[in-house]
Parts: structure tokens; C-alpha cells; sequence
């Protein structure tokens, strides 16, 4: 594992941080040492998870209330963070929308909302990060999907937003690694502690071991999978890794689990 207080001295702002895969992310970083600041729309639910985090590790953990749509919000709570915590040297964009429907029933709003929130979030979280962050040292990390690559039905616009993040982290890569900012994306398979994944295994349990079984691995993973892909990246064990889209899904994309999984939650 990794070693104790190996990213004491560092400063993280994750955005989407107060549930799920980027929760684990946060905590992880900050029993790692790290002062962390998260984001959400929901302060309330922010400022619980900030608490939890805190009492874990013991390090300071800023909880602040942010539209990933809006940029100027972004970058006020970017600002208010590199004030608090000092120059930043992670940087997590993870805030998704996502819903399932044919194309053919998706408004235009519906498709721009997820397009927004993906990858335009993304973009706003990134843009602002580069004006407070460590240069050289920095390395921002998308959470981006196999959707990206591997074309799913009912998931037209998760598809293109994923698409686009993993473009954008490619030419972000580009753009500032002579600055000395690495960029690099998570595409998450199907992971079981999910509040999506567990409600589907609550529903429908026949089909969530179907699709568990067409993995490579046989299993689900789980959100502390996702959050020591982003340790690896963050530190110092993936300081030459930029412009990689690192799959951390079991075999997902290998087999028949995309199938079986569009078929559960039909």
C-alpha cells in the first residue's frame, strides 16, 4: 500500500467530492496526509462529508458549495481553497450527471445538462486549477467512463461528454506538461458500492450476477479501487504517467458485462 503521510505537504480540490467513488477519493488523499477542499451543489451534504473525513485523518478538510456549470463559481471556490489550504497540487474533476434513455427520448436540455456537467465541469474545474495549482508537480485527474470508448445504448450523451473528457485530458496533457502539470483520467467499471450498482443488485440480483459474471475478474470493484487509481496518479509512484485514461473496471471492456448491464437497467 502506500506509504503513511507520503502526500503530507499536499493540497487537493475535488469537485463532486461529498458521495461515492469521489468521497473514497478524498478520504484516501487525506489519510495520506493530504488538506483536501470538496465541492458540491449540496453545502449541507459537503460540509457531513468534510466532518467524516476530518475525524478519519485528522487533517484539515474544506467543504464548499459550487455549480461544476458555472465557471466563475468554480473558480471563486478554487481561489477561497488555495487560500485556506495553499498551493494546490491535485486536482480531481469527478462531478457527473448521467440517466438512461434512448436517443430518441432525450431532450435537448437532458443531453446539454449531462454535457455540462461532464465535460464542460470538467473543463471549468481544470482551467480554474491551473491559476492555483503547483507548476511544476501538479497532476489533475477526470473521472471520465468506458463510455467514452465503448459505445453504449440509452447512453448517447454520456457517451459523447465521456468522449470529450478524454480528449480533453489528452490535449490538456499536451498543453501543460511543459509547465509541469501532469493529466490523466479514472474510467470506472462497475463498482458495487455504488449507490446505482447496490440498487440494482437490490432490484434485480439475478441480473447484477450476470453481469458481474461477464467481467474478467468475476467481480465488482469497489470505490477504494478507484481511489488508490487516483493516489497512483496523484503521487509520486505515477510522476511520468500523463495523457493516460487509466481503466480501472475488471475486465469491463473486455467482455459481456456492457451488455448485460445496459439489458438490467432497460
Amino acid at each position: 500500500m502506500f506509504q503513511d503521510n507520503c502526500l503530507a505537504g499536499h493540497a487537493a480540490f475535488i469537485s463532486g467530492g461529498s458521495s461515492g467513488i469521489n468521497l473514497a477519493i478524498a478520504e484516501a488523499l487525506s489519510r495520506l496526509g493530504a488538506g483536501v477542499c470538496i465541492i458540491g451543489r449540496d453545502l449541507d451534504k459537503a460540509q457531513r462529508a468534510a466532518r467524516h473525513i476530518r475525524a478519519a485523518s485528522g487533517c484539515q478538510v474544506l467543504a464548499l458549495s459550487a455549480d461544476v456549470r458555472d465557471g466563475d463559481a468554480v473558480a471563486a471556490a478554487m481561489a477561497q481553497a488555495r487560500a485556506e489550504l495553499g498551493e494546490l497540487s491535485i486536482v480531481v474533476a469527478g462531478a457527473a450527471g448521467n440517466f438512461f434513455a434512448p436517443a430518441v427520448g432525450i431532450s435537448s436540455r437532458g443531453f446539454r445538462t449531462v454535457v455540462d456537467i461532464d465535460l464542460v465541469g470538467t473543463f471549468h474545474v481544470f482551467r480554474a486549477g491551473f491559476d492555483h495549482c503547483r507548476k511544476p508537480g501538479a497532476s489533475f485527474i477526470a473521472i471520465t467512463a468506458p463510455q467514452a470508448v465503448r459505445p453504449m445504448a440509452m447512453q448517447a450523451h454520456v457517451c459523447a461528454a465521456k468522449a470529450g473528457v478524454n480528449a480533453l485530458v489528452r490535449a490538456l496533457a499536451l498543453e501543460w506538461g511543459p509547465a509541469g502539470i501532469r493529466v490523466n483520467g479514472i474510467a470506472p467499471g462497475l463498482i458495487g458500492d455504488t449507490e446505482g450498482l447496490r440498487r440494482l443488485q437490490d432490484s434485480q440480483p439475478r441480473e447484477a450476477a450476470r453481469m458481474r459474471e461477464g467481467l474478467a475478474l468475476r467481480r465488482f470493484g469497489g470505490v477504494a479501487d478507484i481511489a488508490s487509481a487516483a493516489v497512483y496518479l496523484a503521487g509520486p509512484l505515477g510522476a511520468y504517467i500523463s495523457g493516460a485514461i487509466l481503466d480501472v473496471d475488471g475486465g469491463f471492456q473486455l467482455g459481456d458485462a456492457a451488455g448485460d448491464f445496459l439489458t438490467a437497467t432497460r
